[in-house]
């Protein structure tokens, strides 16, 4: 079913909420997905909220529990004793979800929810999952997955399976691994179908599988799942042991989480932030980079005042000041975006650095020429002005070439020192062109009006 979510919809829902029409309420939600629920609950104050959810059953949930954004997750488990939290939403989850949810809490409520967990192994996964980093394969991987060993035959094979299904959603594949559990392939429902009761593992399985460690980052696992299109990918420790798998869904989270993070830094944001944060935490978060843009401003000035003599001479290069400023500074972006997106679809490796430079250089000589070529034109006709019109088109190309090198190799040398090269996409880039280019501009001003006039 697909309801829109309109105010007469949450309006509606909140009646039944405060009449306590039970059967109503549950009625309204009864065929919307779990994502849908969770965007409801957004609308709803936490007594209301609370109220839905103890009308859910446990599955249910749960699984809107994990659709719920953090900071509406965080909310409302502040207000479920530990018990209701491990009987009705942590038992029902799997353990990649579990651990997301359960490391949203503080230390001590973390550790009440744990000990009310009745399934020990699955108190043990998450455990073990919280100890990785969350941005790392350990932190993203669940422990739910099918494993078989190579020397089980086909009978014991299948008889095992169906125990170790009983914990999935979906089974994408069949992993096989050695007597001491490391990884050595997979193992398609084609092959077991079509062997004999006899058959051994060793003797179907396939032994090309891609893998990662616990250790690898979350936005190469991400790289690794979208070059080989490939839907779950297994994870193993240091020595090759098969520990868990990460399925698409949650690389999908890491690439909006990356992407939004690089939106966020490339417009002057240093931290990750919600529309929902306090205006403290805001704040902060945007204020370094706007002292850097006032500093950046001040240089600006000193530059312009530095060349004050020549702009009483002639009055008229002012006029070109904002335009020369602004093409420098998205021309610099244009390339430092450029670069940072090869960067992070890691796809410029496929090119040397000094053949990615040439190639930027050739686009900025071309776009130079082009642009500095109709500026000339314009000044040509209308300002009459020779001096002007040969000082703003040779500085407009200069500025460009500038702009195009700066903005290539800084996110590579960011990248080089591991810095994210995200940064060099935002304020840094432009006002630092800003202060070249004015400076480009007026030094080239003083050296072409001598000629022309």
């Amino acid at each position: 079913m697909n309801t829109e979510l309109t105010r007469e919809y949450v309006d509606e829902l909140r009646n039944f909420i405060e009449s306590r029409d039970d059967n109503s309420a549950l009625e309204m939600m009864q065929d919307l997905h779990p994502a849908d629920i969770a965007e409801i609950y957004g609308e709803l104050n936490i007594e209301e909220a609370k109220y839905l959810f103890l009308l859910l059953d446990p599955e249910t949930a749960s699984d809107v529990l994990v659709e719920l954004e953090e900071d509406d997750r965080e909310r409302f488990l502040k207000v479920l004793p530990p018990d209701v939290i491990a009987s009705q939403f942590i038992h029902h989850m799997d353990s990649d979800d579990a651990a997301d949810v359960i490391g949203d809490l503080d230390e001590e409520k973390k550790q009440e929810v744990l000990l009310h967990i009745e399934d020990m192994d699955q108190a043990g996964d998450i455990v073990d999952l919280l100890s990785y980093d969350e941005n790392t394969a350990g932190g993203l991987m669940a422990k739910e997955l099918i494993r078989v060993n190579e020397n089980w035959g086909v009978t014991t094979c299948i008889r095992e399976m169906r125990k170790q299904a009983i914990d999935l959603d979906e089974i994408y594949y069949i992993y096989v691994v050695n007597d001491d559990n490391i990884l050595v392939g997979i193992l398609s429902l084609k092959a077991l179908l079509l062997a004999s009761s006899t058959t051994k593992v060793k003797d179907i399985y396939d032994p090309d599988v891609k893998s990662v460690r616990t250790s690898t980052s979350s936005e190469e696992v991400a790289q690794i799942m979208e070059k080989y299109d490939l839907v779950v990918l297994p994870v193993v420790d240091s020595i090759g042991r098969l520990m868990g798998r990460i399925t698409i869904d949650d690389v999908v989270d890491v690439i909006r989480d990356e992407a939004e993070k690089d939106y966020q830094m490339a417009s002057g944001i240093s931290q990750d932030v919600e529309t929902t944060d306090s205006p403290i935490r805001l704040s902060r978060a945007r204020l370094p980079w706007l002292i850097i843009g006032l500093i950046g401003g001040i240089f600006v000035a000193a530059v312009i005042s530095r060349f004050e003599e020549d702009i009483q001479i002639n009055p008229e290069m002012a006029f070109f000041i904002p335009l020369i400023a602004a093409m420098a500074g998205n021309v610099g972006i244009q390339s430092s975006a450029i670069i940072v997106q090869g960067i992070a679809s890691n796809s410029l490796g496929l090119e040397s650095t000094g053949r990615k430079l040439l190639k930027e250089m050739a686009v900025a000589f071309m776009n130079g020429l082009i642009l500095s070529g109709l500026l000339f034109l314009y000044n040509y006709f209308v300002s009459k002005n020779m001096a002007l019109t040969f000082t703003v088109s040779f500085s407009l190309f200069s500025v460009i070439i500038f702009a195009a090198l700066f903005g290539t190799l800084i996110p590579l040398l960011l990248n080089r020192l591991k810095f994210d090269p995200a940064l060099a996409t935002g304020p840094f880039i432009t006002t630092t062109n800003d202060i070249m280019g004015l400076f480009i501009y007026f030094l080239v001003g003083r050296l072409l009006y001598g000629v022309f006039v």
